[in-house]
Parts: C-alpha cells; structure tokens; sequence
C-alpha cells in the first residue's frame, strides 16, 4: 500500500493535537502568593508556639478535615480537643519549617496549596525528640482572611 500525503497529513496533525492536549497546564505560582502563604505558615506555627490556642485556632475553617497517616481522619472538634491536651503537656512541643521544602500552588478560585516538610521538636525525660514529617495543608481564602481546610500530614 502506497503512504498517501493526505493520511500522513492527518496523522501527523492529529498526534500533534494529542501531544499538546496531553501537556501539563500548570497554574504558575506568582512570589506575591508563595509570600504570603509563606507568612501564614509563620503566623499560624507562631501561635503553635506559644500554645496561643485562640489565635492558632482561628487560622483553621470549621470544616476542617484533617488527615493523618497513622490517625485517620480527624474533624475539627477532635483536632482541637487534641492539641489543647498537647498544650496541657508537662513538655513543650515546637515546630519549625524545614527550610528550602516549601512549595506552593495556587488553586483557582479558592485558595493554595501548601506542601512541605516540618519538624517537631520538645524535650521528654531530659532527651531532646526531634521529628521531621511531611504536610500538605488547603488554604482558602475567603473575605479576604486564610484558614486551613484540609491537612494531610504522613510520613511519620
């Protein structure tokens, strides 16, 4: 069978539509929003702290879900009934950011992405305990406030 010129024509545009079509159309995450989601991460980790439980608290939607590997799905009444008896410790747990593991996306509409990596660190029987985990956390923002609806929080 002889390779007719209109068939490869075809073929030719038709792959080239698919290959463009199968292209990764990411949403480019401008440094205005990396910058703030940057600063809530510090505000909201601030109060963490501090144990600051009122100002920490307000940072998270109603609707909160929160996803743990190795707990489960959490709602916002268990979340916080949670952290206030971790705030009740005889120790103090802190958190810092992992430097250079902050990534940010923005979701249309709604809000950004936030991934990255943490540690957590406070002193139990006079040994300092240092663990670094993976997050992902959901912010949307609405009337022009953020607060965190999703949290995935793994690795651990």
């Amino acid at each position: 069978m002889k390779n007719n010129p209109i068939i490869s024509l075809f073929l030719v545009f038709f792959f080239t539509i698919i290959c463009q079509a199968q292209e990764k159309k990411v949403a480019p995450t401008s440094s205005e929003l990396f910058n703030e989601i940057e600063k809530m991460d510090a505000v909201v980790f601030d109060a963490f702290n501090t144990q600051n439980m009122p100002v920490f608290k307000a940072y998270f939607s109603e609707d909160l879900e929160w996803f743990q590997d190795n707990g489960g799905l959490l709602n916002y009444e268990t979340v916080f009934k949670n952290f206030d008896t971790m705030f009740h410790k005889e120790y103090k747990l802190t958190r810092t950011l992992v430097k250079g593991t902050l990534e940010v996306h923005p979701i249309k509409d709604y809000g950004a992405i936030e991934i990255g990596s943490h540690q957590f660190r406070h002193i139990e029987n006079g040994k300092e305990e240092i663990g670094t985990f993976k997050f992902l956390m959901i912010w949307e923002k609405k009337d022009g406030k953020w607060r965190i609806s999703r949290v995935i929080s793994y690795d651990h």
